[in-house]
């Protein structure tokens, strides 16, 4: 993605974009500097459009790159939701042959464009191809720190987890989360686990992150009572997040039971925990409860998950059943 964005920048801009893949954040981190940055707002009224895949065909988008720009060096067409549109493939003859006076940007989200198929080799060949990856949940504490490096700020390796707990692996709600800690923390500065709490309103005591430990530990008394707080506070700490974070957590544990022989470093490279202060937490979890445990916290887990979404759940909201969860995952 930097690299595309830094070309575009430059001027060194191709006929044709394809961006795909499973990560809507990198497809609309580029998509949105084409749209607002190539063209100045003068030029935009007559050269630029915005096309949505489910309201059109192959030939609108055709027509709309082969006009003529207006009082600018090029034309600016925009695919959005390129995904559902049914006439895509019939692209294939312009992107061979892309008019040179067009800038054609189609964003096709949430799956991966299949280049064994002849549309796929065309868009490989002629057009500059971007596949924008889902982040995998280990990858999200790594990130965290590049991100708030790359903005010329300090973290500690507990906060970026913290972040990425409760921001979860959406990366447009993680960057809004981000911002918040930008306005106030200048360059230069360090993103405290405090400001962490304060800013993006996670309770300092009374969060998934402290839940997790507690039941890794088996404090059954410091856990019921952040279960508690959630019942509180059902808008700030759903049953979805929850559980999906205890899952995240306990796949963690059963690696590290599977293989607690191994040392710290190399086991926390195949879980994607790269402090020692998270994997005395791990390898606690791992000690506190037997393969057996971990294999019925799964089914409990998903269970909650069901129930959180309505299914078989006629008699309580989620915020209710959380201590019952907690009760269940604790055994």
């Amino acid at each position: 993605m930097q690299k595309i964005l830094a070309d575009l920048k430059a001027g060194k801009i191709a006929p044709v974009y394809f961006l795909h893949g499973g990560e809507p954040y990198f497809i609309d981190k580029i998509s949105d500097f084409i749209e607002d940055k190539l063209l100045n707002e003068g030029e935009k009224a007559f050269n630029q459009m915005v096309l949505y895949g489910k309201e059109i065909q192959a030939q609108q988008v055709i027509d709309a790159c082969m006009q003529f720009p207006m009082m600018a060096s090029h034309r600016v067409v925009i695919v959005k939701e390129a995904q559902e549109m049914r006439s895509l493939k019939d692209l294939e003859g312009y992107i061979e042959k892309p008019c040179p006076t067009a800038i054609l940007c189609i964003c096709y989200k949430h799956k991966k464009l299949d280049s064994r198929t002849k549309f796929g080799k065309a868009i490989a060949k002629n057009a500059v191809l971007f596949e924008s990856k889902k982040m995998y949940d280990n990858q999200l504490p790594g990130y965290v720190s590049s991100a708030i490096k790359a903005r010329k700020r300090l973290i500690d390796a507990q906060s970026a987890n913290l972040i990425a707990e409760y921001t979860g692996s959406d990366l447009s709600t993680l960057h809004n989360e981000l911002e918040k800690l930008y306005l106030v923390i200048p360059s230069g500065g360090a993103i405290t686990m405090d400001v962490v709490q304060k800013q993006i309103g996670i309770s300092k005591d009374y969060n998934v992150f402290e839940l997790q430990s507690a039941i890794a530990a088996r404090n059954s008394i410091k856990a019921f009572r952040i279960a508690m707080y959630f019942q509180d506070n059902p808008k700030k700490n759903p049953m979805i997040k929850v559980v999906a974070t205890l899952y995240r957590f306990f796949s963690k544990v059963w690696v590290v039971a599977q293989n607690g022989g191994m040392n710290d470093q190399v086991l926390g490279k195949q879980i994607g925990v790269y402090n020692s202060f998270f994997m005395k937490e791990y390898r606690l979890a791992a000690q506190n409860y037997s393969a057996d445990n971990i294999e019925g916290i799964f089914q409990v887990l998903k269970e909650y998950d069901l129930k959180s979404k309505g299914v078989d759940n006629r008699s309580f909201p989620d915020n209710q059943l959380m201590v019952e969860l907690v009760a269940r995952v604790m055994g």
